[in-house]
């Protein structure tokens, strides 16, 4: 037997069974691979159907040119499907990637675009904006728009939710995806739902993401935004194929968590596979007390290995980010090299002039407002600033009335590279609580000095 041409061999993937990673975790804990795709990743098979419905629609003329904002694997799935199909392929992607990724972009005869990755979606400069800009302006152009195309969800409805109810002989009883479009989770937990609507699907979402909060509260929390590493997963927008009726809940797991399972994964299971794979699996781990013996798991690893070996499988580059299990820069080791060790607040019912007063006394830069022993606001320079600019009267106002919100809080354990990805120009502080309850401050200067030392 052989296929007419590559995208024949897309699907059918093998899953797994996971051993020595998930040691402790009740249940069957198996990995769909979709390393085996042509692409190494998942994206294939979104990235035909995608294809294949816009050139039945019409959008999608022959000779066409391919426009889309890509991590790297949808990019490939897309490429590889351009090679056969005789069209040319644009992509803009974010300087956050891989530079693996966007050499095999190239490679396949892509041309690629890297935009940055800390603006706005809304940006002009942004890989979203991007590509949306040339898909207009591109003679017989096509934006696929991955996110809200919902052949991405209809793809893995069709495909990935009936190999995984075939190969599990309809025993599984959850589905654990990490979550960026939303495609691979909604459709496949879509059609395992409509076999058996006991079945758990289980998000995965990274610090930095809207995700989660969203699923929880219904709210779209900007404040929830920040840069993060990990790629393929987590997002700053709500992307059409995000179905967040088939998905039961979502987890969220650090940068470090993820990237050392993947190296974990390697090693312990003798896969390669990428960091969504091991945000996935170190998810698993944070819900194991949900499970039960009887339970089979089916976790989708989306890509492989290959695309990360500059980064989580780099030792001098995990190293220098903290998140090697050596000398890992922590909340509590900050905390040691700071000179004013004192916690400072200030009442909300204070003045401004109050809080300039011990801003200049304690060189200071921002200072927590408390109600009693509640922390309930935040006062910074650059709120200060901006309320004497607008008004000189204005030092005499309360503290209350013109408060930012409050700092948010880690425990001691909580890595520097966290951190530093919490703190940003709408957030210059985070608040630290020790063992016996006791609160501590970290600045972007403690957090330089720490790490100078």
């Amino acid at each position: 037997m052989w296929y007419n041409n590559i995208l024949g061999t897309i699907g059918n993937t093998p899953l797994v069974k996971l051993n020595k990673i998930v040691a402790g975790v009740p249940g069957t804990i198996l990995a769909k691979v979709e390393t085996f795709n042509p692409g190494n990743s998942i994206k294939d098979r979104m990235a035909v159907k995608m294809i294949e419905d816009a050139e039945k629609s019409g959008v999608l003329k022959p000779g066409g040119t391919i426009v889309e904002g890509t991590s790297g694997n949808t990019g490939m799935g897309l490429a590889i499907a351009a090679v056969i199909k005789g069209y040319k392929c644009i992509f803009a992607t974010t300087d956050k990637q891989s530079k693996e990724k966007t050499d095999m972009l190239k490679a396949v005869g892509a041309e690629v675009i890297v935009c940055p990755t800390n603006v706005e979606p809304s940006d002009p400069r942004s890989y979203y904006s991007v590509s949306r800009r040339l898909a207009t302006e591109i003679p017989n152009g096509w934006y696929v728009n991955q996110y809200d195309n919902m052949s991405n969800t209809a793809a893995h409805y069709e495909q990935t939710g009936p190999e995984i109810w075939e190969q599990t002989e309809g025993k599984i009883t959850h589905l654990l995806v990490g979550v960026g479009t939303g495609g691979t989770i909604s459709g496949t937990g879509k059609y395992l739902k409509e076999k058996n609507p006991t079945i758990k699907v289980w998000g995965i979402d990274t610090y930095g993401s809207v995700l989660k909060k969203y699923k929880d509260t219904g709210i779209f929390d900007e404040e929830e935004i920040y840069p993060y590493i990990t790629e393929g997963i987590g997002e700053d927008f709500l992307p059409k194929n995000v179905d967040f009726e088939v998905i039961d809940l979502f987890e969220k797991v650090t940068d470090m968590d993820g990237l050392i399972m993947t190296r974990r994964i390697a090693k312990e299971e003798g896969i390669l596979v990428g960091n969504s794979a091991g945000s996935a699996v170190a998810g698993l781990l944070q819900l194991k007390h949900l499970l039960k013996p009887s339970d089979v798991v089916v976790i989708i690893f989306h890509d492989h290995a290959s695309r990360y070996m500059g980064k989580p499988f780099n030792d001098d580059w995990m190293r220098e980010r903290g998140f090697l299990d050596e000398g890992v820069l922590t909340a509590k080791s900050i905390i040691v090299h700071k000179d004013l060790k004192q916690f400072v607040t200030i009442g909300k019912d204070a003045i401004l002039q109050d809080a300039v007063k011990q801003m200049k006394e304690l060189d200071i830069s921002q200072i927590p407002v408390t109600h009693g022993d509640d922390i309930v606001g935040s006062i910074s320079e650059s709120i200060v600033l901006s309320q004497i600019l607008d008004n000189p009267y204005n030092i005499n106002n309360a503290v209350e009335k013109v408060m930012g919100k409050p700092f948010p809080v880690v425990d001691l354990n909580t890595p520097a590279a966290k951190i530093s990805g919490m703190i940003n120009k709408k957030n210059s502080a985070v608040l630290v609580k020790d063992t016996i309850g006791q609160m501590h401050i970290i600045t972007e200067y403690d957090l330089i000095r720490a790490i100078a030392n």
